[in-house]
């Protein structure tokens, strides 16, 4: 348990970076394109994937052919299911995937967007078109494109979860709510698959009230980190996905790394992980906090 999980030598993929020993670390970190790192890996590796990609045309993350900067969400939506279909395979049969996803609305035929000092991860050099069909400010829908599609591809979509954010950032708009949720959807490889109750069972608020089965909507606040970009993955969200899909000693995947809080759960938990970015300043991110294990 103590052993820092080691699948291939060095020299087999670019980019992989090992973290010192440390009884406390379980992780490794491969910095690279998941669509071609995964393709290396066996079959049946991990028990659960618990991630969150980069969602369509938010973001520019300066990396030529990231995903995220497809021309069109059906190119995003495409990119996705390949890269999924991967994931699919290296899961155990028993397996799951705790997929994170926000939603956006159209660009109105804006080309660029500046950064704000509240957010400076909202600049951006390009802005997503328009997709075919839609008007501008209409709600894309990216979620359940997504979902549905994955669905088509052969998982099995058992749930979706929302997301509640009791302390999500204020928005401008005055013509339509603020948006304080995103989905979470739980996914299978098979039709039978592992998935512990009870490690996450909403505990009784009081004397009088029983524990119950834990219910799809998630009240989890986001949880900065200093020196972050500027979506992290709050530990609270990822402890429960993780809990459930697996027992100590799995293994976990996560092809989004981000800012690495799937590894550092994961090494909370006494689960092994192993967790890829493309980003290699996320990725330095990722491998301070797993050292220091925040």
């Amino acid at each position: 348990m103590g052993e820092v999980l080691d699948l291939f030598p060095e020299d087999e993929i670019p980019g992989k970076q090992q973290l010192p020993a440390n009884p406390r670390n379980l992780c490794e970190l491969i910095v690279g394109d998941a669509r071609k790192i995964l393709k290396g890996f066996p079959e049946g590796l991990f028990r659960c994937a618990v991630t969150s990609p980069p969602y369509w045309g938010l973001r520019d993350y300066g990396i030529q052919g990231q995903i995220g900067a497809e021309a069109s969400v059906d190119d995003y939506i495409a990119d996705l299911v390949k890269l999924f279909a991967e994931v699919r395979r290296v899961l155990a049969a028993d397996g799951t995937l705790w997929l994170n996803m926000g939603d956006s609305y159209t660009s109105g035929g804006r080309t660029w967007r500046d950064d704000d000092a509240k957010n400076k991860g909202r600049a951006m050099s390009y802005r997503a078109p328009t997709p075919s069909g839609l008007k501008p400010k209409d709600l894309i829908g990216v979620p359940w494109k997504l979902a549905f599609a994955l669905q088509s591809d052969g998982w099995y979509l058992r749930t979706d979860i929302v997301w509640n954010k009791p302390n999500c950032q204020p928005e401008s708009v005055k013509d339509r709510p603020t948006r304080s949720h995103e989905f979470l959807f739980l996914f299978s490889k098979s039709e039978r698959y592992y998935y512990d109750w009870e490690a996450i069972i909403e505990p009784a608020l009081d004397r009088k009230q029983a524990a119950k089965n834990r219910r799809t909507v998630w009240n989890i606040n986001t949880e900065p980190y200093p020196g972050s970009h500027f979506a992290v993955f709050p530990k609270a969200l990822v402890r429960l996905c993780i809990s459930a899909g697996s027992e100590p000693g799995d293994r976990v995947l996560d092809p989004f790394l981000g800012s690495g809080t799937t590894g550092v759960v994961s090494n909370e938990l006494g689960r092994q992980c192993t967790g890829i970015e493309l980003k290699p300043e996320y990725a330095e991110l990722a491998w301070e906090r797993l050292l220091k294990g925040q």
